[in-house]
């Protein structure tokens, strides 16, 4: 349906209109324009189309989507096309946090600047191994635009902009006053609701009065959202859907086998029938539905303020100054009480490895109605759910000036930004008093009428720590250098110092050994980067510029590595633009990656060799080592393009975008290490599947390639107002690579064999402006894709999970004095996401549960 209706009616509206409209001749004089600075160029230009594609988004158009949030906004647009996630994502290190994924590549490889400037990543990793700037630690009250830069940008701004970079450019100039503030709230009886407010205040002209200060705050405030909340989601029961089992967890058994249970219930359990969770199986089995254990979306504080300082110090010199500072809360349930059973383990730091705990009742425990020691599975009921609350502070301190003197315009600055974490996580599990309650019978694990003091030494919380830190000095000038036939040869060139650190700790009760099942990330390492940049924009023919770049970076722990670019601009007619690029890039390994790291993690994988339920899914747990030896990934891009602007008012590009990575750096695949008997998979007495061990390494290569449709067309009318459309659509061609090394390359584009690629992604919005009144529909479309043949357990399982296609409308009222009132709806038709199910029920990366979500919000100019 979407090749079908889209793309032909984006082509003819943007084609068809200039029919409708003529440009009147005045419009079209040439004018003199102000050169600027383009996202992916050190070179002033007034072409606001240059050699790469750029999409330019206002904050007017922020406003009008009915957005409240930086990322909800940035990961909608269709070249975010996978692999990236937002606060969804509550099992991970990096819970709360929200990145960017351009091309699919993932958030490493994905350049996140601040007006031009890197910012310091977030405290620990993602993945356990890939750095990435928060989203959520930016603002977006302050903002004045944001350009997002779609093809590789590694010669002009370093490592991780691979797949492009988005550019957040905030309010320079700002003069005035406003304040404003919105009520959000789920139409659908989940109780959750969003409260946001801001101010903006400025003063001074930096033109007239010599001076600027600007000062922005912002603040989000969330409820927490639980698939209990969710009426389609509380039961777990999916049945109904195709390939769907009843997800319930069985607990509350003896000797490794479900249908020895308890004798009576213990917990928050059914007796339930074992075949109905595990196709194939008979008996009956107590079990939980971990619905009330699982938050869907955190509970979130959040704030940020900017204060920005601009004076002209002469009539060639402004100097300039910022501070930045966010502070968030992300509170949200980790999980149900503790699980006891085989696999049970401690951290033993002497030895850097996991230590075996054994929960085997001895006789005589009150839970063990045998005269033999017995193994037993169940939960510390009495302990309850566990907890965690992540506290993450970014800051960012700049300092600098730029100026023009003689030729040259320059700009030298120097910035410290910082990203520190603290995780509060409460209700695990003590080792030492588990091990002496179980040997003297202290605490009966098939009661819940446990002591107060029994209950409270079991308990136990603590506090992980985590801090990554930026210092940069960037240094950049540019100059008309000579004439050619043609025109002026520009030149700009740069150097970059920045110091890079990360300190990802865990808890003291992890290193003693303390935490019953202790999830691990340390970091440790920092590293050096020295990096000098040159760029020429030569014009050929008046009609022809090439642009040539390149830029070699010193890394103190690899090497040194270089990027260059090369690019050509050919506008034979008014309307009509081609544009093509060529550049090596490359991603540094991360520090997660190369430096002293160890990584502990839990996951699931299907067990075809399991002896107790083959064919499905059994937890385990991941164990990654760093590896010093790693290279960097290198890759190369091309990138082609036209657009057509036929008049002022209508644009339509078509970007053609190929990218290859070599070396890329990651652990095997477990699912395919699983299938093939691999000896790092580790399995117990039983033969089930305990550990997998990992290490990162560089792998084989990655393709992938694409194209990009963009455009824009303003049709006005006499009595009926003024009509935008803006319309962004990615076609995903390929995304292919082996699944462990060595092996010959799949292509995944348009499945989740790498996660979730649908090969079509797109966001069209339209614009009407009728007297006081301005409203926006936009549409939302991801496309569906084909299931990982890994993840189809039984032939009731459907091979492909279903588009999702979804309506967000804005309407917004100027006809009060200063005042501006506005209602937004996403999810208009309160569409689902669609059926997933190798998921829970649908996929975090392209999809949420909120519902019709409806806002209404009032903003006052003073």
């Amino acid at each position: 349906m979407f090749k079908r209706h889209l793309l032909p009616f984006a082509i003819a509206a943007a084609l068809a209109t200039p029919v409708l409209h003529a440009s009147d001749s005045t419009d079209t004089q040439a004018k003199q324009l102000e050169a600027v600075t383009v996202t992916g160029s050190n070179i002033k230009t007034t072409d606001t189309e240059g050699p790469s594609p750029v999409q330019v988004i206002s904050a007017d158009q922020i406003k009008a989507s009915g957005k409240t949030t930086l990322p909800d906004f940035l990961r909608a647009i269709s070249a975010n096309t996978g692999n990236s996630v937002n606060e969804q994502l509550t099992g991970s290190f990096s819970a709360g946090t929200a990145g960017m994924s351009l091309r699919g590549l993932g958030q490493k490889n994905t350049l996140i600047l601040v007006d031009g400037k890197r910012v310091a990543n977030y405290a620990t990793a993602y993945e356990l191994k890939d750095t990435f700037v928060d989203l959520n630690s930016l603002p977006l009250a302050a903002v004045e635009r944001i350009e997002v830069l779609k093809d590789g940008a590694s010669a002009v701004y370093g490592s991780d902009a691979i797949a492009g970079v988005i550019n957040i450019i905030l309010k320079q100039n700002y003069q005035g006053a406003e304040a404003g503030a919105s009520f959000g709230a789920s139409t659908q009886g989940t109780g959750q609701t969003q409260n946001n407010f801001h101010l903006l205040l400025g003063h001074g002209d930096v033109k007239k009065d010599g001076y600027n200060v600007f000062f922005a705050i912002d603040g989000t405030r969330s409820n927490q959202l639980n698939a209990s909340d969710v009426s389609w989601l509380r039961s777990n029961d999916f049945r109904d859907q195709p390939g769907g089992q009843l997800n319930w967890v069985p607990t509350n058994y003896y000797n490794n086998d479900p249908t020895q249970g308890f004798a009576n219930a213990v917990g928050p359990v059914q007796n339930v029938p074992y075949g109905a969770i595990t196709p194939g199986k008979t008996g009956e089995v107590w079990a939980y539905n971990p619905a009330q254990y699982d938050t869907l979306i955190p509970g979130v504080e959040r704030y940020h303020a900017v204060l920005r300082s601009t004076v002209k110090i002469t009539d060639d010199i402004t100097g300039y100054g910022e501070a930045m500072y966010s502070r968030s809360h992300a509170s949200f349930i980790f999980g149900p009480p503790l699980a006891i059973g085989s696999g049970l383990r401690a951290w033993d730091n002497q030895l850097q490895r996991l230590t075996n705990i054994d929960t085997t009742l001895p006789v005589g425990n009150p839970a063990n109605p045998y005269n033999v020691p017995t193994p037993v599975n169940t939960n510390l009921w009495d302990v309850g759910q566990r907890n965690k609350r992540d506290r993450t502070i970014f800051t960012r301190f700049l300092l600098g000036a730029k100026g023009h003197t003689g030729a040259w315009d320059w700009d030298v600055s120097a910035q410290h930004s910082e990203s520190s974490l603290k995780e509060y996580v409460t209700d695990f599990g003590n080792r030492y008093a588990f091990q002496s309650l179980l040997a003297n019978g202290g605490y009966n694990l098939a009661s819940t009428s446990n002591s107060p003091q029994a209950i409270d030494a079991l308990s136990l919380s603590t506090i992980r720590p985590a801090v990554s830190r930026l210092t940069t000095v960037d240094a950049t000038a540019s100059t008309p250098l000579f004439d050619l036939p043609a025109g002026t040869v520009g030149f700009a060139a740069g150097y970059q110092f920045r110091h890079e650190a990360m300190n990802s700790r865990t808890s003291q009760a992890v290193l003693s050994g303390s935490e019953l099942r202790p999830a691990i990330d340390i970091i440790q390492g920092s590293r050096d980067v020295n990096a000098a940049y040159a760029e020429f924009n030569l014009p050929l023919l008046s009609t022809l510029e090439a642009n040539i770049a390149g830029r070699l970076d010193h890394y103190s722990d690899f090497g040194d590595a270089f990027a260059p670019k090369f690019s050509l601009r050919y506008q034979p007619l008014d309307w009509l633009l081609l544009r093509g690029s060529f550049s090596r890039g490359f991603r540094a390994p991360s520090l997660p990656e190369i430096t002293n790291s160890t990584a502990i993690s839990y996951s699931t994988v299907i067990d075809p060799y399991d002896p107790i339920t083959p064919g499905q899914r059994r937890g385990y747990t991941d164990v990654f080592t760093a590896n010093p030896n790693l290279k960097p990934e290198r890759s190369t891009n091309y990138n082609a393009g036209i657009v057509l602007s036929p008049s002022v008012d209508t644009s339509l590009s078509l970007d053609y975008y190929h990218i290859v990575q070599d070396g890329i750096i990651g652990p095997d695949n477990d699912a395919a290490l699983v299938e093939r008997k691999d000896p790092r998979v580790q399995r117990d007495a039983q033969g089930r599947i305990v550990t997998i061990y990992n290490q990162y390494r560089n792998q084989q290569s990655l393709t992938t390639d694409g194209v990009d449709i963009d455009l824009r067309h303003v049709l006005r009318t006499q009595g009926y107002g003024d009509f935008t459309l803006n319309g962004s659509i990615t076609r995903l061609l390929k995304f292919s690579q082996p699944l462990v090394a060595g092996d010959a390359p799949v292509n995944g584009a348009g499945t989740n064999l790498f996660g979730s690629l649908p090969k079509w992604r797109g966001t069209t919005g339209v614009n009407w402006l009728l007297g006081d009144f301005s409203s926006t529909l936009t549409w939302y479309y991801v496309g569906g894709y084909k299931q990982n043949p890994a993840n189809l357990l039984t032939d009731a399982y459907p091979d492909r999970v279903k588009s999702w296609s979804t309506f967000d409308l804005s309407v917004a009222y100027t006809g009060l004095a200063k005042t501006t009132l506005t209602l937004a709806v996403q999810n208009l038709q309160n569409r689902r996401p669609p059926w997933d199910p190798s998921t829970p029920y649908f996929d975090i990366t392209q999809a949420d549960p909120r519902g019709r979500f409806v806002t209404l919000g009032v903003d006052y100019k003073f």
